[in-house]
């Protein structure tokens, strides 16, 4: 590993934005301020107003000059909302938007051969990815908001003063002749002209306004996706923003009126040619040059360098939850000992309002929210329930959790409607393979940790009988999911019958459910040994998982564990997992349940899509491979000493759960 060199920097945002320092220092930098010598570099940021200090300095010292940058997937919000970037462009030879000079971009654009197979693979699924996502530089729109009637021609505004305006040699008169052209060349139809982020957050104004516009040019400054807005144009047209970037990629050649880095390779239509580009890339090549080899990427959660696919994973995450929660949350008739967690979920954006004793008008555009289990059926309601790996340790003894879902259709244990996770089931088919790639990994890394929803400490596994082994997981006869997922076989009791008359001959375990050995739920079972040649008292459940050939369940969440086991599983009751192929079903059938996903789809709705995932360590939404890796680590801090001795109270209330779930 080469040590790392002495960047001199002339600019406080090195000094004070801890992130930037820490990219650079991983980078191999370490940020100093003083005189250069002729071996140290001088860092500057972009054509910043304090870049030429330091450009000064570079020259007078013959100190080598490192320019940096964000890179072209940022933050959710702008840098001005205070928003820490994920990655960062180091360029020792120029600046990316900047044409004056060959920067280490252009370089790799120019000769780097952008062929390997491997490479170009994971270029064209991470631009796959990015549209699902609806993940761009800045992320404060709504995937969910439709564009206007399509057939439209699409003119990008920029911030006024932006650097790569004026690098490009453009200015205001530049942007009126792309209003005429676009014009011009599309004559009768209708102009719509994107407002930049900054603009709309009343940080800086953009070259159009309101002046602009007339019965065919309308501004757009509502919160939609520019993902959203690409499928519905006919033609988009820009000076040098990066949003004529993410057109190439979603097929469109735009027409650029300035010089920016994705200029000049036929992908777009240049009204101010740079003759020195003359070669003609693939979007995959272009994509692969400027977002895997050109960016430092970096890991929040671990600390460290990452490749782009670990960004887009966390930008996703980060973004959801600012998207699901930037109305802010009323939520009705939270327990208190939840409230804190809802708090660290929920209230990035606003704090969420808690309210007992009956609904009321929540204040203007703000969301409800209820736990699932809630009887009130209003369909605004989104409804909040456990994630599937919720917890080092009980959610009876209060726990605190470390996903949670919510459910605007449903929620998933209820078979009879429909919900979100049944929704992203039906659509897990069509994901792409970048997608299915990291289920798949996922999948792997929790079959090696033997992870499981509440994660116990318990006992190792018997060595049990030959022959052929059925593992019957026990559940809380009152669960909701029992309650509205079974019929005939709904409680411990009848569910070993079953399986014993179904299994004469077979070696049947059983396993209590942590819940009822803890004294804290009902579900026990007379008489066990009646029905069960084995007893699996405080057991490991992956252990138990693969000890056995086959698993028979009602609807305890153990079946989907043995699945990704790879074990078979028998339900005769409707899990959220039943019904789509992976299951041998002996309960009535839900129509609705068309799709015939395979392991890595299924798991990728239920583990990526569905969930919420909450970091303790650096508070903030996280994906589910970091509460994966925090676990398996034993990072997770222990619930306090009112949460414990509040839960072992409970115990001698077990049959009211009701009353503190």
């Amino acid at each position: 590993m080469k040590e790392p060199r002495p960047l001199y920097v002339f600019n406080g945002g090195f000094l004070t934005q801890n992130r930037i320092k820490r990219i650079l220092s991983l980078s191999g930098y370490y940020v100093r301020i003083g005189k250069p010598s002729s071996d140290d570099l001088v860092g500057v940021w972009g054509h910043s107003p304090t870049a030429p200090r330091g450009v000064r300095v570079s020259a007078a010292t013959n100190a080598d000059l490192v320019r940096v940058e964000d890179s072209f997937l940022r933050s959710v919000r702008t840098g001005r909302d205070g928003e820490a970037p994920l990655g960062l462009s180091i360029d020792k030879k120029g600046v990316h938007f900047d044409p004056s000079t060959v920067s280490d971009l252009e370089e790799l654009l120019r000769d780097d051969p952008l062929d390997n197979t491997a490479l170009l693979n994971r270029a064209k699924g991470a631009m796959a990815q990015l549209r699902r996502l609806h993940l761009s530089k800045y992320n404060t729109f709504d995937p969910n908001l439709l564009a206007p009637t399509p057939g439209y021609v699409l003119v990008i505004d920029q911030t006024r003063g932006d650097a790569s305006v004026k690098a490009s040699g453009c200015d205001l008169n530049s942007f009126r002749e792309m209003l005429y052209y676009a014009q011009e060349e599309h004559p009768g139809t209708q102009i719509i002209i994107k407002s930049h982020p900054e603009t709309n957050a009343g940080h800086r104004g953009g070259y159009f306004d309101e002046n602009d516009c007339n019965d065919r040019i309308s501004i757009c400054t509502d919160p939609i996706s520019p993902y959203t807005l690409f499928d519905g144009a006919i033609a988009v047209y820009t000076v040098s923003s990066q949003l004529g970037f993410e057109a190439v990629l979603t097929g469109h050649k735009p027409v650029v009126f300035g010089q920016p880095f994705y200029m000049g390779w036929g992908l777009t239509d240049d009204r101010k040619p740079l003759t020195r580009r003359q070669r003609k890339l693939t979007r995959a090549q272009l994509f692969a040059a400027a977002m895997i080899l050109y960016p430092k990427w970096y890991d929040p959660y671990r600390d460290k360098l990452c490749e782009l696919e670990d960004v887009i994973a966390t930008l996703d995450a980060q973004a959801r939850a600012w998207r699901d929660d930037r109305k802010g949350w009323v939520a009705q008739d939270i327990r208190l000992w939840k409230r804190t967690t809802f708090q660290k979920f929920f209230g990035g954006s606003h704090k969420v309002q808690f309210r007992t004793g009956g609904r009321a008008m929540p204040p203007k555009a703000m969301r409800e929210m209820v736990w699932a289990n809630s009887t009130d059926d209003a369909p605004e309601l989104v409804r909040v329930e456990d994630g599937f790996i919720r917890s080092k340790g009980l959610g009876a003894e209060l726990t605190p959790p470390l996903s949670l879902v919510l459910d605007d259709l449903g929620i998933y244990y209820d078979p009879s409607k429909p919900s979100r996770l049944e929704t992203l089931i039906e659509q897990s088919p069509k994901l792409p393979e970048t997608a299915l790639l990291r289920a798949e990994k996922l999948i792997e890394k929790l079959q090696e940790t033997g992870l499981s929803k509440y994660n116990l400490h318990q006992e190792p596994i018997p060595d049990l009988p030959k022959g052929r082994k059925i593992l019957v997981p026990g559940q809380v006869e009152d669960d909701a999911s029992i309650k509205l997922g079974t019929s005939d076989v709904s409680t411990n009791l009848t569910l070993l019958q079953a399986v014993r008359e179904a299994n004469p001959a077979a070696i049947i375990a059983y396993k209590p459910h942590p819940d009822v050995e803890a004294g804290l739920r009902t579900g026990a079972v007379p008489n066990t040994t009646d029905y069960a040649d084995v007893i699996l008292d405080q057991s490991n459940p992956i252990a138990a998982i693969e000890a056995v050939d086959e698993v028979w369940t009602m609807t305890s969440l153990l079946g989907f564990e043995a699945l990704i086991s790879g074990k078979r599983v028998t339900c005769l009751g409707t899990p959220f997992y039943a019904g789509w192929g992976l299951t041998d079903d002996r309960a009535k059938p839900i129509a609705r349940r068309t799709a015939l996903p395979d392991l890595r789809t299924l798991v990728h709705a239920v583990l990526i899509d569905y969930p919420r995932y909450y970091d303790p360590i650096t508070k903030t939404a996280c994906p589910v491979e970091v509460i994966v890796d925090r676990i398996a680590n034993d990072e997770i801090a222990k619930p306090g000493a009112f949460n414990r001795s509040l839960s072992k109270l409970q115990g001698v209330f077990a049959s009211y759960a009701h009353v503190w779930r």
